[in-house]
């Protein structure tokens, strides 16, 4: 899939969604992020926007970013309209042409799945090379398939948070691991379904 296919079905899958009044946080950023001194923050794959509003009105500074236009659109227009439009800068980035420059406290990536091809390993080394000595790099992946997901691939292979961290290849002596679980959480879809579902959550800390 080309780049500009990847635009057309993240932009297509945003569109058909109706934009919610009020995004909601995911609960994993919530539970991580509760009690830290704000600072920058990076968001990849901001999606509807939920944790950059959250993260902005905790007085944290967030650049968010998304393949999809319609994402990033939706999401400045609801930081302007909650007046954090100085706290959220809403761009669109792909992540395998581009990643987004500066220095972060925390950096946070929400199921970055996608049909198209990225390096997602590259993507999230990168991510942890961005954060500033003491940042987190926070990474929340699909550890089961909701009835709602757009990939409902029976074969779906669900990497655990340790095999994540394996695959970043980071230098022990800089990085920590300070979390890799599975919990689990009743999730609530678009279309107001919840089911059952399960996270991995990898928790990575620069500590020089």
């Amino acid at each position: 899939m080309s780049a500009t296919e990847a635009v057309m079905f993240w932009d297509g899958v945003y569109a058909a969604r109706p934009a919610p009044d009020a995004p909601r946080p995911n609960i994993r950023l919530v539970e991580t992020v509760t009690g830290l001194p704000p600072g920058d923050a990076l968001d990849l794959g901001c999606g509807s926007g939920g944790d950059a509003l959250w993260l902005a009105r905790q007085g944290w500074r967030v650049r968010a970013v998304d393949i999809s236009g319609v994402a990033a659109e939706r999401l400045a227009g609801h930081a302007l309209a909650h007046g954090l439009g100085g706290l959220v800068d809403a761009v669109r980035h792909d992540l395998r042409g581009s990643f987004p420059e500066g220095r972060f406290d925390l950096v946070c990536a929400h199921y970055l799945h996608t049909p198209f091809d990225l390096d997602r390993a590259s993507v999230l080394r990168t991510a942890a090379h961005a954060l500033r000595p003491g940042g987190r790099l926070l990474v929340v992946d699909h550890g089961s398939t909701a009835p709602w997901s757009w990939d409902q691939d029976p074969e779906a292979r669900f990497p655990a948070p340790e095999e994540v961290a394996s695959d970043l290849a980071l230098d022990p002596g800089t990085w920590r691991v300070e979390r890799a679980d599975a919990p689990r959480r009743t999730a609530t879809g678009p279309d107001g379904r919840t089911a059952e579902v399960v996270d991995h959550v990898l928790l990575v800390r620069r500590t020089g």
